[in-house]
């Protein structure tokens, strides 16, 4: 029994350590989530702004009909890194592996609380990472903040980049202007405040059904945890045009944006637990906006730049 009761605090130890937590807790959640059309399960090309490109989508509505070329990985995948992700994973492994056939966990190398103890130690690197690359980001900021529209830095005033595997075949591009990207920064400073406020019905006018559902569901999260969190001052600091097409009577924009706020959670009463009002923190993510032919761009995806 002993035993069995120090596997589960090492599991849940583990647990903690791979979970998100509360700092990617704006818009999005730091998730990747939504529908690309038919691109939904190719990677966007990579930009400027995010040279790496996109993390797979978590989730999304759009039916997976073929393994998606553009990306390492076409399985389910979790946010944070895959690095932790595949470590812990095979510790803890071995561990249960360990005490099936008799070794012991971790076949008596380290022991039980030893690896208990390893899994501590991880948590706290995890930990303080997290926190100094927040504050080497908060301190970058301000050096990289321009004027009121960064769009077109180096962007392409048509379509993206050739897709990842150099075929030129596709969905038709279109061409993205100076007005496009207006819409677009207002609709990241517009999409951040009414997440903020609760304001589902803000919310229904500048993203799709299926982003409204995955907003409300981070929404009653927090209310089912009594905390709230208020993304403020937000400011793009970089964009950048990965891919625009139409398909299907529809419009589509992928978009790289760089852009810093405030971020801080609170509790019921009030008290700060995550974030600072007064550190600016920043983020890269890839937006992709939908519009019928003539209307506006709404958001339609949200996907973490790796």
């Amino acid at each position: 029994m002993r035993r069995i009761s120090v596997l589960l605090a090492a599991l849940a130890v583990a647990a903690l350590a791979l979970s998100p937590g509360l700092a990617d807790a704006r818009a999005g959640g730091g998730g990747s989530f939504g529908s690309r059309g038919g691109m939904t399960y190719s990677a966007p090309p990579s930009t400027n702004t995010a040279p790496y490109s996109a993390s797979p989508m978590q989730r999304s509505m759009t039916p997976r009909y073929q393994p998606s070329p553009g990306y390492a990985s076409p399985g389910f995948q979790r946010s944070g890194s895959g690095f932790m992700s595949g470590l812990m994973g095979g510790l803890i492994g071995a561990g249960i592996g360990g005490m099936l056939f008799g070794h012991g966990f971790m076949g008596g190398g380290l022991g039980m609380f030893g690896f208990l103890g390893l899994l501590l130690q991880i948590f706290l690197v995890v930990v303080v990472v997290r926190f100094l690359f927040r504050t080497f980001m908060a301190s970058r900021a301000p050096q990289t903040a321009g004027g009121p529209n960064m769009f077109g830095r180096g962007a392409m005033p048509g379509a993206g980049p050739t897709p990842a595997g150099g075929r030129a075949s596709g969905p038709p591009p279109i061409a993205i202007g100076q007005t496009d990207y207006q819409q677009f920064e207002q609709l990241l400073k517009g999409i951040q405040a009414a997440w903020s406020a609760h304001d589902l019905n803000g919310l229904q006018a500048m993203t799709t059904p299926e982003m409204v559902n995955y907003f409300a569901e981070q929404l009653t999260e927090q209310v089912s945890r009594g905390v709230r969190t208020v993304v403020d001052d937000v400011t793009l600091v970089s964009g950048d045009l990965s891919q625009a097409w139409t398909e299907q009577g529809r419009d589509y924009a992928t978009v790289a944006m760089r852009f810093s706020m405030v971020d801080v959670t609170r509790d019921a009463t009030g008290r700060v637990v995550d974030g600072s009002p007064d550190e600016h923190v920043t983020a890269t993510e890839i937006w992709t906006f939908v519009r019928s032919h003539g209307g506006h761009w709404i958001l339609s995806a949200i996907q973490q730049a790796r």
